[in-house]
């Protein structure tokens, strides 16, 4: 039985609320996405290149192969290559997210990636490693991987396709995903979703706030309260505390109303 590939939305998210969303941290997204039913959204193993680095952006995906001969011989050549197909459709906006076949392996450095900073891109992620450190954060833009390197990545791997959904340090990137990364690592968030998430993260960060101004005035177990996730339970610790210092976010937060 023949199986057809699910379509999916590319054409991203508007820069207004990507400006937004990159003025969260990646922990109230994760715990956004959590609440919504996103548990596994973290891009597992893609770390700062240098300290400071923060992106956002709608995400443009290539995915690698092993190498094979074939592959190298079917695959365009050149600038037709799918990498560097990929990096056209980059700028201010975009994230390029880049599924290697292994942690260790390069997916580039500096000669290669000359083009995303002339194209001014918002940032790079991905589950494998990048060549050229010093030349790379000399360029200016962030950079996640899961280490660096000096091997060469052509010898391994191959540049296959560009604009696919792929799956990405154990997650799933669809092209037109939303994604943010800080320094506690890079995470996805489905494009038709951001404006939903950047209302719930704000919601929760404020009773957050609340909780901890909370436990330093009276010191006892965060368990009281915390970890929560609508709907709370009528007339328990958090839903009194709320109820007393913003008692506006008691219907949501009892799935009473949304």
């Amino acid at each position: 039985v023949a199986r057809t590939m699910g379509t999916h939305p590319d054409a991203g998210v508007a820069p207004e609320l990507l400006e937004k969303l990159g003025e969260m941290s990646t922990q109230a997204l994760v715990d956004a996405l959590w609440v919504m039913g996103y548990p596994q959204c973290q891009i597992e193993g893609a770390r700062p290149l240098a300290p400071g680095m923060k992106c956002v952006g709608n995400a443009v995906t290539v995915r690698f192969l092993p190498f094979r001969q074939d592959l190298m011989a079917d695959k365009p050549a050149g600038e037709a290559s799918p990498e560097y197909v990929a990096f056209e459709k980059c700028g201010p906006n975009e994230v390029l997210v880049m599924a290697s076949t292994g942690p260790w392996e390069s997916v580039g450095g500096d000669i290669k990636f000359l083009r995303l900073m002339q194209r001014n891109i918002a940032g790079l992620v991905t589950d494998g490693s990048v060549r050229d450190t010093d030349e790379l954060i000399g360029y200016g833009f962030p950079v996640f991987s899961f280490s660096t390197t000096a091997k060469q990545g052509p010898a391994v791997m191959v540049p296959w396709e560009e604009g696919g959904v792929i799956e990405c340090g154990g997650v799933t990137v669809r092209p037109g995903d939303a994604i943010l990364a800080d320094q506690d690592g890079a995470v996805v968030c489905p494009g038709s979703l951001v404006e939903e998430v950047i209302k719930s993260a704000h919601e929760r960060e404020e009773i957050e706030v609340i909780i901890k101004e909370e436990l330093s005035k009276n010191p006892g177990p965060a368990g009281k309260y915390y970890p929560f996730k609508p709907p709370i339970k009528v007339d328990g610790p958090l839903y009194n505390l709320l109820k007393e210092k913003k008692p506006e976010v008691l219907g949501r937060m009892t799935g009473q109303t949304k």
